[in-house]
């Protein structure tokens, strides 16, 4: 006798992405695997017992649940306890939210940021200085971050992390002056861990607080499993610790962050505390330990490019490792066994990071498929897409980025290679193994809003290449068979088949035929993950 299902869902249509399969009307769930399809609505009620939950959506459908292949939930954790500055429209309003926070805040206390905002989309086009941040509050440190390796720091939080007029910016970073050689309060790439370094650690309790509300957030726009591509070794402890909890409503796979590791040494090091992480038995289908995260060149303002910079005929962007260095790194991690995911923004550092991974593989002639990854791959010029698809490296892209980002890239890139950016629709003609994310905090996450963004190539400075959109199904399929396809799981994740681990959402319309306008805000009505529901409206 068939066990009764935990969970049936009878819809319009259950999209299950298994090729030539026609959309189904019933889906039943037990034990956090998928039992049944039905082509009709009434089919599984067989499977209806005095504990299932029936779930009737006559007008809803249901797909996978989305992979984020490219974002930062830790990141998003902090961010969750931060001063809500992404909410400020202009430069009044932002320190307006600083200061409230300082007037409730004891003095000598570290005040934070959200990380999710960018400059350009403030009236004033431009980040706070530190004497306006000095303004907001004198009796605090502040430290206001936008990204990963973006930072504006007051007067105290600079004394606090020993920069001054005399500081030089480290091998990768700039300390920011401005015309006249003083201090501006911005630092930039790795000059921010300087001041990393000295910032209070916040408790165990206020981690898996805010990871528990950042999963929750992502789980709630349609994502079921985050590819989190910087993450401190150290806090791989931190979510085990809040999956011990429960407290994480998606799946995370781990990319330990490896830019401070810059000796063979130094590497090795990162490896061995990677091999005792995992040798404890924690790495599971909750939570995984995915590989090395290394970065070849700088984001908007700092990717490596062929030609020169916008009105900066001598700037070409930085390159953050020289190759053989690079080479040495990347090939010590795949000896390891694990896998790498390099950044790569410009024309230039996706020229380098190929001729990298093309010696890597010359190497481990018997590298396992996907072992190597360029995330980004932003601006790829044909004869660079030609050599990542002859090699079989796949391409992690995030149309949110360039959504968030397009005004910001065009004042440094200017609008014709800005617009040239994430050529989705050539990657994919071309047979490309691509897979999409948000990476938030530079992009915003959400599963429709990213279909949204490939599909009409809107972002903040309004369309830019519409040459390069693709489909809705190619575009969900980037976030579902083809994500599971990057971390190794086709099998037990990205389609709805019988036997596979019930990842799944339920979305009021048809995301595959609403108006186009509707996607942008589309939100699931059920998030479930492994049979669990772990959002619902």
């Amino acid at each position: 006798m068939t066990a009764p299902a935990d969970l049936l869902i009878r819809a319009a249509a259950v999209h299950t992405l298994v090729p030539g399969e026609p959309p189904q009307r019933a889906i039943a769930v037990t034990d956090g695997r998928i039992t049944a399809l039905s082509a009709a609505p009434d089919g599984l009620d067989a499977l209806v017992g005095p504990d299932t939950e029936v779930l009737d959506a006559p007008t809803g459908t249901v797909l996978p649940a989305f992979d984020d292949t490219h974002t930062h939930l830790i990141l998003a954790g902090h961010s969750v306890h931060g001063v809500p500055v992404h909410r400020a429209r202009d430069l009044a309003g932002f320190l307006a939210l600083i200061r409230e926070r300082a007037a409730r805040t004891p003095a000598g206390e570290w005040i934070l940021t959200t990380v999710n905002w960018q400059e350009v989309l403030l009236a004033e086009q431009r980040m706070p200085t530190t004497e306006e941040l000095d303004g907001a509050t004198a009796d605090h440190p502040v430290l206001v971050r936008r990204g990963a390796y973006n930072m504006v720091l007051n007067s105290a939080a600079l004394r606090l992390a020993g920069i001054d007029g005399s500081t030089e910016s480290p091998d990768g970073g700039v300390i920011e002056r401005d015309e006249r050689g003083r201090l501006t309060g911005r630092l930039i790439n790795r000059a921010t861990e300087l001041v990393e370094r000295v910032l209070p650690r916040p408790t165990l309790a206020e981690r898996i607080a805010g990871l528990r509300a950042a999963s929750a957030d992502y789980a709630a726009t349609g994502i079921g499993t985050v590819r989190d591509c910087l993450v401190p070794v150290e806090d791989l402890d931190v979510l085990d610790a809040a999956r011990a909890e429960g407290a994480l409503a998606v799946r995370v796979r781990a990319l330990v962050s490896g830019f401070a590791a810059r000796t063979p040494e130094q590497v090795d090091a990162l490896l061995d505390r990677m091999d005792d992480w995992r040798s404890g038995g924690r790495d599971d289908g909750q939570l995984r330990l995915w590989g090395v995260k290394f970065g070849i060149d700088g984001g908007f303002e700092a990717g490596a490019l062929e030609e020169p910079y916008q009105g900066q005929p001598c700037y070409h962007g930085r390159l953050l490792w020289e190759p053989e260095e690079l080479l040495t790194a990347v090939d010590r991690v795949v000896e390891r066994g694990w896998r790498a995911g390099v950044h790569a923004w410009g024309d230039r550092g996706l020229r380098v990071l190929l001729d990298v991974f093309e010696q890597v593989l010359k190497r481990r002639p018997g590298l396992l498929p996907g072992t190597l990854v360029v995330e980004h791959g932003g601006l790829a010029r044909p004869d660079q897409r030609a050599r990542a698809i002859a090699l079989g490296i796949p391409v992690t892209v995030q149309h949110p980025l360039l959504h968030d980002g397009a005004l910001t890239q065009q004042r440094a890139w200017g609008e014709e290679r800005t617009a040239a950016l994430f050529p989705l629709r050539e990657w994919l003609d071309e047979g490309a193994q691509l897979s999409a994310g948000s990476d938030f905090p530079v992009g915003p996450y959400g599963a429709m809003l990213s279909v949204w963004g490939m599909t009409t190539r809107g972002t903040t400075a309004g369309v830019v290449g519409p040459e390069h959109a693709i489909g809705r199904a190619e575009a969900i399929a980037l976030h579902t068979v083809n994500a599971a396809r990057l971390t190794g799981e086709s099998t037990v994740r990205g389609s709805l088949r019988p036997g596979s681990s019930a990842d799944l959402t339920l979305w009021p319309v048809d995301p595959l035929s609403c108006p186009t306008a509707a996607l942008r805000e589309l939100l699931p009505t059920r998030t479930v993950v492994n049979g669990r529901t772990v959002h619902r409206a």
